[in-house]
């Protein structure tokens, strides 16, 4: 039996995590879990997949976990070290799920030879994707993603040499305002952005997909995880969200990945790859379904896109910057501060001032280009705030 870690695991990829061990309990024996400030959740977690360590990101919540865990036989901890520590215990596979740039750290520390990084936090690629990618070849870590759109990629890819891919395209739902106007979409209040029609994700994601920011900064991801060009990335809307990532030869020929959209699917696959294991997931019926359909993006009305396109060919920290102004502006959108299109108003205003750099070489470099942009951002709010009034 394999042993796993898991970062990240009170959120809903750690819970979608529990079913798949819960449909296949003979797969894997948990090391560590992670998560963030709930140490109710946590503890519960850890005892219900007999971790041996529990890691609270919170400093403040260390003495509830201990508490909470108390005649469990579980070590813990709490603070960035001991998630530190989650990340670094003598695993197998660890599962990358920590949101935002609090996942880079934790994330490399946990390279090591022969280790398995089941990648669900996008900022690792977007904020260093260079340095992230370079530094797991020189450890001899495997990255596999778990994005459905990246991971469906992944699977696809199989069907020829990379020579000989012409394009990769990757599907977006389209979110709550696929139909809805532009005037409409300027009046939508957080809870109207919440509700996406086929995904049941974090508020910052779900946010991201109602953007369409989210795609972008899988276009992102999606040229560091499959060394391709921007010119060879393109992304389509695709409402039912079943077909989650297609892959063009220049012969002609397409393969596409196509599940029902539930996270258990790729990280079944993430976490018996080569191998496959049984799921209880629903399976997919096309004859049910009846039929798919696909259009363009309209940029006018979603410009994240735009935006994430623009940064894509322009390389260098304009990732690092657009990913973190845009986390600075959902949560300023989330608290009721600006309106829906403050968020892009915000991330290309921050651009703007933020023009140019190399892309990030270290943690360090990373982080601090990402400080700088959340500063400029944060310091952009009262203009927008006030536009929006």
């Amino acid at each position: 039996m394999k042993r796993l870690s898991v970062l990240g695991a009170t959120g809903s990829i750690g819970h979608s995590v529990r079913k798949v061990l819960a449909d296949a309990p003979d797969l894997y024996r948990v090391e560590a879990v992670a998560g963030g400030r709930d140490a109710a959740a946590l503890a519960e977690t850890a005892r219900a997949l007999g971790a041996r360590f529990a890691a609270l990101a919170d400093p403040a919540g260390g003495a509830a976990l201990k508490d909470a865990l108390s005649g469990s036989g579980i070590a813990c901890g709490a603070g960035p070290e001991a998630v530190l520590e989650a990340a670094r215990r003598d695993t197998d596979v660890v599962v990358s799920a920590i949101v935002g740039c609090a996942g880079l750290a934790p994330t490399v520390a946990a390279f090591a030879p022969g280790r398995r990084i089941a990648l669900a936090n996008k900022e690792c690629l977007v904020a260093a994707g260079a340095f992230f990618m370079a530094e797991a070849a020189r450890l001899e870590t495997e990255i596999l993603p778990v994005d459905s759109e990246h991971n469906a990629i992944f699977q696809a890819l199989a069907a020829g040499p990379h020579k000989a891919v012409e394009k990769i395209t990757l599907t977006a739902s389209g979110g709550p305002f696929r139909l809805k106007s532009r005037e409409e979409i300027a009046r939508a209040v957080p809870q109207d952005a919440l509700k996406h029609p086929n995904w049941n994700m974090g508020a910052k994601v779900t946010i991201d997909s109602a953007t369409l920011m989210n795609k972008g900064l899988e276009l992102i991801e999606a040229q560091h995880l499959f060394s391709v060009t921007a010119d060879q990335l393109d992304a389509v809307v695709h409402a039912e969200s079943v077909v989650h990532g297609l892959v063009s030869f220049i012969d002609g020929s397409v393969t596409a990945g196509l599940a029902l959209p539930d996270m258990c699917v790729p990280i079944a696959h993430c976490l018996a790859y080569p191998e496959r294991v049984a799921t209880s997931c629903r399976k997919l019926d096309l004859v049910a379904l009846g039929s798919l359909s696909f259009e363009a993006p309209d940029v006018s009305r979603f410009p994240a896109l735009a935006l994430a396109r623009a940064v894509l060919k322009q390389g260098g920290m304009a990732a690092t910057v657009l990913n973190a102004a845009n986390e600075i502006a959902v949560a300023a959108y989330l608290e009721g501060r600006i309106g829906f299109y403050g968020i892009t108003d915000i991330v290309g205003a921050t651009l703007d001032r933020i023009n140019g750099g190399p892309a990030p070489s270290s943690i360090a470099d990373a982080l601090e280009a990402d400080q700088l942009a959340r500063r400029t951002a944060s310091g952009l709010l009262p203009k927008f705030a006030a536009k929006a009034s």
